[in-house]
């Protein structure tokens, strides 16, 4: 899909713009990969302004105005963790076990049930690690939904959770992946990849699976002909550099596989964890960081933005900042950013009030599937009465079919 160059043309006809970022702007136009080194520099010294016209511009030349959704809700086996990640809100050690929940497999069934006659297309299953959540157990639940429930999408765990479940079963990533493939998992989330370079990782995540174990799991999963996502927990003790390293090592795989199909950054929120002291990212920062992803990561279909994470209305902001996807519904349903302090305390948006967000910015909202294929579009849906929902007008939808 042709995108419009003009703004691009502009920038590059300013006599008064720095030579590097010329040349950048030069490349994104003829859709040039730009290399680490640039991808730093577009840190170091590019304005909000001038990374929003390529980021848009290189974000209008994949989807148009289209913007993505879909209708999900989150399964959280447990918050009780044995890992101790410096940045996290979210966990409790075992010896704060009455502070947390620990589902059983029941428990976790009855939370799907609760979603019959609902229109739900993805159960995200993400939690604590912990020993008692095995590989047999797991086998049993994702088996447990897929026949309770068989066009229900299971996207679910994160390379930190195979890798303690595959050592403690004593088999290897190869070997674990198929079995979990073999049980009914559909397609991985991209959380706990926070930061790829052991200088950061050590510190904010010590213990956990490494950088390059994070990968190798993803790889696999992709010569098993799955899909995943990806992530990047930034705004904390990491630099410009350890950013860039990270969209590298992600770029560099996805051109062997083909295997990512989103990227979402991860604002750091600072609520109640070992890293209090450290300031949060700024908005500017943050639609920063969306329009470097988009510029960088140009084998990657779409990114995404968090809407519980960072609001409705900087969401909103991010879809003008290479952003094409802002989630799902949700239903109030994921505690993790909500433990952190994120905006969204009871994040939780109905169909409607997704697609009056996406609208009221211009932009096409388009409901699809975990994988990408579009449900319905809903550019032209007819609306009948105005409801207010937390100050945003949101319509219902007659003909929902």
């Amino acid at each position: 899909m042709a995108a419009n160059k003009n703004g691009i043309e502009l920038l590059l006809q300013d006599p008064g713009l720095d030579a590097g970022l010329r040349a950048i702007a030069a490349k994104v136009s003829e859709g040039e990969r730009i290399s680490e080194s640039e991808g730093l520099y577009l840190f170091e010294k590019a304005d909000l302004g001038y990374l929003g016209i390529l980021a848009n511009y290189v974000r209008e030349s994949k989807h148009g105005d289209n913007t993505y959704f879909n209708r999900n809700f989150h399964l959280e086996p447990t918050n009780i963790c044995v890992y101790t990640c410096t940045f996290c809100s979210y966990s409790r050690l075992i010896k704060k076990r009455s502070e947390g929940w620990e589902y059983t497999l029941e428990e976790m069934l009855e939370l799907v049930k609760k979603h019959d006659g609902e229109g739900v297309t993805e159960v995200h299953i993400v939690g604590g690690v912990l020993p008692q959540y095995d590989l047999e157990f797991y086998e049993n639940l994702f088996r447990s939904i897929k026949a309770y429930r068989a066009d229900l999408h299971v996207k679910a765990l994160t390379p930190v959770e195979y890798h303690y479940i595959f050592k403690k079963a004593k088999i290897s990533y190869e070997e674990g992946m198929r079995r979990m493939q073999e049980a009914g998992l559909d397609s991985m989330p991209g959380g706990g990849a926070e930061i790829f370079h052991p200088e950061i990782r050590d510190k904010i995540a010590g213990g956990k699976c490494s950088g390059e174990q994070w990968l190798r799991i993803h790889e696999i999963w992709h010569e098993l002909g799955g899909r995943s996502n990806a992530t990047m927990l930034y705004g904390h003790i990491e630099s410009f550099f350890h950013r860039v390293d990270h969209l590298e090592q992600l770029r560099r795989l996805q051109d062997k596989t083909g295997g990512f199909q989103t990227f979402i950054p991860l604002k750091f929120r600072n609520k109640d964890n070992e890293m209090s002291h450290v300031p949060e990212s700024t908005v500017v920062e943050d639609l920063r960081n969306y329009a470097i992803s988009r510029i960088y990561l140009d084998n990657f279909d779409h990114i995404k933005a968090y809407w519980p994470m960072i609001s409705r209305n900087v969401a909103q902001l991010s879809l003008a900042y290479g952003v094409d996807d802002i989630d799902g519904t949700i239903d109030d349903t994921t505690k993790i950013y909500t433990m952190a302090g994120s905006e969204e305390q009871n994040p939780a948006m109905s169909t409607r009030d997704l697609v009056h967000l996406v609208r009221q910015v211009g932009r096409k909202p388009i409901e699809r599937d975990t994988l990408y294929k579009v449900i319905k579009d809903y550019s032209d849906v007819v609306f009948e009465e105005d409801t207010v929902y937390q100050g945003y007008v949101s319509l219902p939808v007659v003909n929902n079919n």
